[in-house]
C-alpha cells in the first residue's frame, strides 16, 4: 500500500488526470502530487477536484518537494486515523430509550421522528437536565446517516482558546504547544452527525467561522490555508434564550437565523409530571443492587408523594441522581425521603408537610428523634465513604476529631 505518489500530468502513453482518477478509485487514501511542465490554472483546478493532494510545476524546488511529500505522508496517516476513529465512534453510538408517557413528550417524539428524516440544521432548546442530548442522538439514529459517526461537542466544556482547534483541527506548529497534527471533529463526523451542545456558549470569534461552515460545508484547520469540505448534519442545543443573547450582542444574529429554522423544545419535568414515575422505574432498574441477587428497590408512599410534588429544578438529571442516592443510602429495599435528601435543613420541612422521614415504629409519634436522624446520617455517610473517616468527615462538613467523638458516642 502506497502513501504518496508523484504523478506527471503528461505521460508518454496516457493522461495523468485519468491515471489520478484510477489511483483514487483503487486507493482513496492515496495522496497524489501532480507535476507538470505545462501548468495552467485550469489543469491545476481539474487535478485538485479529482483528489490530488497538491500541484507543482517543473522544474520544482527539491526542498519544497520534500516538504510537500512529508505533508502528503502525514495527511494519509491522519486520514487512516480519522477512518479508524470514525468506526470506533460509530460502534460506541448505542441505541436509545426515551421515557415519556405525557402528551408533551409524545408530541416531541413525533416531531423528532419527522425532523430526523431531514438534513436541516436543528436547534434543541430546553433547561439544563431535560435530556437535550438524548433527542440529538435520536435525530441521528432515526436518520439514514446513522450508519456513520455521531460526534458530540460541548462548547461550554472546552476553553475558548482550544475550541476552534477541537472543532476544525490544527496543523503541527500552528500555535505554541501544537506539537502534532490534531484531527478535527468535523471530519470525524463526515457523512454523520455533529452535535454542538451549549451553542450559546460559543465565542463570537468562532461563531462567524461556524456560520460559514454551516452554509458551505467548508473549513480550514488552524495553521493551514487548505480549504477542506465535509458533508455533515448539524444538530445544536442550548439552555439559553438565544434571541435575548442576540439583543445583548453575545450571539450573532445571522447565525441565530441560520440555526432556528427547525426548533425542538424539550419541556421541563415539572410540566410533565406523568413522566416522573416511569422515569423512577427506569432508574430503579438501572441502579439496582450490584450483588448476585440484583434485587430491585421501591419507593415508600411518602417518597412517592414527595417526588410527585417536587419541582425538579435539575429536571431528569436531578431525578436520576436522587434515585441513585436513594439506592446507595437505603437500609433495606425501600427508599424513604431521608435517603433522597439526607440534609438537616429538609428534615423539619418534611415533618411540617406531614411526610415521615422513614418508617420507625419505636420513635415518638412515628418520627425519629433528631439524635436518631443525626446518628443514622453519619453512619450512612461513613458507609458511603467505605469506612474512610477523613473522607466521611469532609462529606459531612465536620472535623475528623468531631466525627471520632460522635462515633465514640455510638460505640463505633
Amino acid at each position: 500500500v502506497l502513501s504518496a505518489v508523484l504523478l506527471d500530468l503528461r505521460l508518454p502513453d496516457g493522461d495523468g488526470l485519468d491515471v489520478l482518477k484510477s489511483m483514487k478509485k483503487l486507493q482513496p487514501d492515496l495522496q497524489v502530487i501532480m507535476l507538470t511542465g505545462h501548468g495552467t490554472i485550469e489543469s491545476a483546478i481539474d487535478a485538485m477536484k479529482n483528489g490530488a493532494f497538491d500541484y507543482l510545476t517543473k522544474p520544482c524546488n527539491l526542498s519544497e518537494l520534500e516538504v510537500i511529500l512529508e505533508k502528503a505522508v502525514e495527511q494519509r496517516k491522519l486520514v487512516m486515523e480519522n477512518s479508524g476513529l470514525r468506526q470506533v465512534v460509530h460502534r460506541q453510538t448505542q441505541g436509545i430509550e426515551i421515557i415519556g408517557e405525557s402528551s408533551q413528550m409524545k408530541t416531541l417524539l413525533e416531531m423528532t421522528k419527522k425532523a430526523a428524516q431531514s438534513d436541516a440544521t436543528i436547534l434543541i432548546q430546553g433547561e439544563t437536565g431535560v435530556g437535550k442530548e438524548l433527542i440529538a442522538r435520536a435525530l441521528h439514529l432515526w436518520n439514514p446517516r446513522s450508519a456513520y459517526a455521531y460526534v458530540p461537542l460541548n462548547a461550554a466544556a472546552i476553553p475558548e482558546s482550544l475550541l476552534e482547534s477541537e472543532l476544525f483541527g490544527h496543523e503541527k506548529g500552528a500555535f505554541s504547544g501544537a506539537g502534532t497534527h490534531k484531527l478535527d471533529l468535523v471530519e470525524l463526523a463526515d457523512h454523520g452527525t455533529l452535535f454542538l451542545d451549549e451553542i450559546g456558549e460559543m465565542p463570537l470569534s468562532l461563531q462567524a467561522k461556524l456560520l460559514r461552515f454551516l452554509e458551505t460545508g467548508e473549513f480550514r484547520r488552524v495553521g493551514d490555508n487548505r480549504l477542506r469540505t465535509v458533508d455533515v448534519r448539524i444538530v445544536t442545543a442550548t439552555n439559553r434564550d438565544l434571541l435575548a443573547e442576540v439583543k445583548e450582542g453575545r450571539f450573532r444574529q445571522d447565525l441565530y437565523y441560520r440555526l432556528n429554522g427547525l426548533i425542538l423544545e424539550v419541556p421541563p419535568l415539572r410540566e410533565r409530571r406523568e413522566d416522573i414515575f416511569p422515569l423512577v422505574d427506569f432508574y430503579l432498574q438501572k441502579f439496582r443492587s450490584p450483588g448476585p441477587e440484583r434485587y430491585l428497590y421501591s419507593l415508600s408512599p411518602e417518597t412517592q408523594k414527595l417526588l410527585l410534588n417536587y419541582d425538579f429544578p435539575g429536571n431528569v438529571r436531578e431525578l436520576a441522581h436522587l434515585i441513585q442516592r436513594g439506592v446507595t443510602l437505603a437500609n433495606g429495599q425501600v427508599i424513604f425521603p431521608v435517603d433522597l435528601w439526607p440534609n438537616s435543613h429538609l428534615e423539619q420541612k418534611l415533618i411540617d408537610d406531614g411526610i415521615p422521614l422513614y418508617h420507625q415504629t419505636g420513635s415518638i409519634n412515628g418520627y425519629p428523634t433528631l439524635e436518631d436522624i443525626e446518628r443514622d446520617y453519619i453512619l450512612e455517610t461513613l458507609k458511603t465513604a467505605n469506612g474512610n473517616r477523613a473522607q466521611a468527615a469532609k462529606m459531612l462538613g465536620i472535623s475528623v476529631r468531631n466525627l471520632y467523638r460522635k462515633l465514640d458516642q455510638y460505640g463505633r
